[in-house]
């Protein structure tokens, strides 16, 4: 039973939550109640998920000497010694087979499978050393959310906005600066386990982190009020939402201000208020976009 507590934990089934941005062209398109559109979505949520854990197997392995000495993360299943190194290397190589085989058996197509090949190959760099990179370490987090994103809309044949493009990249910016930020402040000037952290201030670290976070809301706003898609949707009262997202990122905000390591999965799974904001701002979009008393 802690052997199989130990894989499931070396999966790191909580950070799927970052994978639910496949789900944003769908959703957006108005489709999410598509049965064959969502059937295939649903089977990309999960390919990207079983090769993303492949990936957090991999870092893993890569960094089990550093991880030893972190407070949090010797806790790590190869790192505390629950898992040999050989027995996850099988493991990695059998995920990233069945992500692959996922996504030939579905037939999602040669977009679907370059750009989760090209997540695969920029996260293993990302793992193998391109994260000691200044800057380049923070472009990779970035990549991975927008590539999530250009993911779901290649599996249903769509594009992916203007806005949301520029929506997402902004607040990916914030998200991996801000875990950057409180990754250095919790260092306390020890970058032993992370050597790129002696390439950045805590001050440049916190002044574009939040200057992303303008660009966010902005970008955000500005798609809520924009004519076209305003006849999109027949409903002008997209803009009510702006108010929300800026409680919400707030309160993100806040929580990454406190004693954390800036996480995101961590900062949104630890706090029920920011759970419950998140809950409510999808509900308040989702009656906008798809019942038409509410528009």
């Amino acid at each position: 039973m802690n052997k199989i507590r130990s894989l499931i934990k070396l999966m790191r089934p909580k950070h799927y939550i970052k994978n639910l941005l496949i789900f944003v062209s769908i959703f957006f398109d108005r489709n999410i109640f598509a049965g064959s559109i969502l059937a295939k979505v649903i089977c990309g949520f999960v390919a990207f998920c079983v090769i993303s854990s492949a990936i957090y197997i991999f870092n893993d392995i890569h960094d089990v000497e550093q991880d030893r000495r972190h407070e949090v993360k010797k806790n790590r299943p190869i790192a505390s010694g629950a898992i040999s190194v050989k027995l996850a290397y099988i493991i990695a190589f059998g995920l990233f087979i069945l992500a692959v085989a996922i996504n030939w058996f579905c037939g999602f197509g040669w977009q679907a499978m370059t750009i989760m090949l090209v997540y695969f190959v920029c996260n293993l760099g990302y793992s193998l050393g391109l994260k000691n990179i200044p800057f380049l370490d923070i472009v990779l987090l970035v990549m991975g959310f927008m590539l999530r994103v250009l993911y779901g809309a290649a599996i249903i044949g769509s594009g992916v906005s203007a806005w949301v493009y520029l929506t997402v990249i902004s607040l990916s910016f914030y998200l991996g600066l801000g875990k950057r930020r409180n990754e250095l402040k919790k260092s306390k000037g020890e970058t032993s386990t992370r050597k790129v952290l002696s390439f950045y201030s805590f001050e440049f670290l916190d002044k574009f982190m939040y200057l992303c976070l303008t660009l966010a809301v902005a970008f955000y706003a500005l798609w809520s009020a924009d004519a076209e898609i305003e006849v999109k949707y027949g409903t002008d009262k997209l803009i009510w939402t702006v108010p929300l997202v800026i409680v919400l990122l707030m309160k993100y905000s806040a929580d990454i201000e406190s004693n954390s390591y800036g996480d995101p999965v961590d900062v949104i799974t630890h706090d029920k208020v920011l759970v419950l904001l998140s809950f409510i701002f999808a509900l308040v979009l989702f009656g906008l976009i798809y019942i038409p008393g509410l528009r």
